[in-house]
């Protein structure tokens, strides 16, 4: 079909106000861009019909997307496979290594000069793998380059997506990857490896292993301008084949002792402290936390001090809730073990 041929059903569409029919013509004619390779117009034209107005400030406008692209559902218990959420949050709220940073940092300057490099025939990081222990900030992360990029993320739902019918979860799979190479999102997989498991694991059913492959080749297949991440805590488990689809890896370890005083820190900031808390012993006795843990700990002291009707944080609470959340580290570990 000729361009000319295309521009005219655009316009018959627009005039019969179907928008359906008007976004899969224009999904057409952004293809036939691509196929001349006229990335840069594509991508353009992409964001024209799919992202907000520069001027609205808001980083997403849910009816908007709602209305247009409607959230794709199991056809089975009618459950949405994917939640579009935004956040507020700034690189100070990260607390990580530099060189990790760094990383970040720099797909996300990819990403905002993608334009640039497709002049040198080039792509951005497309897909990246957050691996780490849980509680290590993968998911926050997500969340973080999602609001510092202004990007809607898109939580894919597993619960929705698994489903007790043989081929319905490929199906819900092929349904989520549709709907995402429709405009630009960040993409969380989190726990990835329900879909990601290694193949060669006899304890797994042959559907499993076709899910597998279906997602292997969808994650191969995508080429739209969202950035998807697929988070684990388990990487041992996943398929071997799946590593080489990625553009970027990135493992999230344990907070040192500097990280884990930042947390504090940080995590403490609305309340005043009693001077009389020594934070190097706090953060050195916190040895083996994630930001998760430092988190839940530091929770727990505020609402100790504003039940008990104060407005200051004294060495006592700090002492007992650091008491408490060892023993809970110490089950955790025991767990784990088992």
């Amino acid at each position: 079909m000729t361009t000319n041929e295309i521009i005219k059903r655009l316009f018959l569409a627009y005039a019969k106000q179907d928008n359906e029919e008007f976004l899969k013509i224009a999904d057409e004619f952004i293809d036939t861009e691509k196929q001349k390779k006229h990335n840069i117009a594509a991508k353009q034209l992409k964001e024209a019909l799919y992202s907000p107005t520069k001027s609205n400030k808001t980083v997403h406008d849910s009816n908007r997307f709602r209305a247009n692209i409607p959230i794709p559902r199991d056809n089975d218990s009618g459950f949405p496979l994917l939640e579009i959420r935004e956040y507020n949050y700034s690189w100070e709220e990260l607390v990580i290594s530099p060189e990790k940073r760094a990383i970040l940092e720099n797909i996300c300057k990819e990403i905002r000069l993608s334009d640039v490099l497709a002049t040198y025939n080039l792509s951005p990081t497309r897909k990246a793998l957050f691996c780490g222990l849980p509680g290590t900030g993968k998911t926050f992360t997500a969340k973080l380059l999602s609001s510092v990029m202004q990007i809607p993320l898109v939580y894919i739902n597993f619960d929705a997506i698994i489903s007790s019918y043989l081929g319905e979860t490929a199906t819900n799979l092929r349904k989520v990857f549709e709907f995402i190479k429709n405009g630009m999102w960040i993409v969380l997989f989190d726990e990835v490896d329900i879909i990601g498991k290694n193949r060669d694991d006899h304890h797994e059913s042959g559907e499993i292993k076709r899910v597998v492959n279906n997602f292997l080749q969808m994650i191969d297949n995508f080429d739209g301008d969202s950035l998807i991440i697929c988070a684990t805590n388990h990487p041992h488990i996943l398929d071997p084949a799946i590593w080489r689809r990625f553009d970027e890896i990135v493992t999230f370890e344990l907070p040192s002792t500097e990280e884990r005083l930042l947390l504090l820190r940080q995590f403490l900031k609305p309340i005043k402290k009693d001077s009389s808390i020594d934070w190097e012993i706090m953060s050195k006795e916190t040895e083996g936390f994630s930001p998760s843990d430092i988190q839940l700990m530091c929770k727990e002291a505020l609402k100790r001090v504003i039940v008990n009707n104060r407005d200051l944080l004294t060495s006592n609470e700090m002492n007992y809730v650091l008491s408490r959340f060892k023993e809970r580290f110490i089950l955790k570990q025991t767990s784990w073990r088992l």
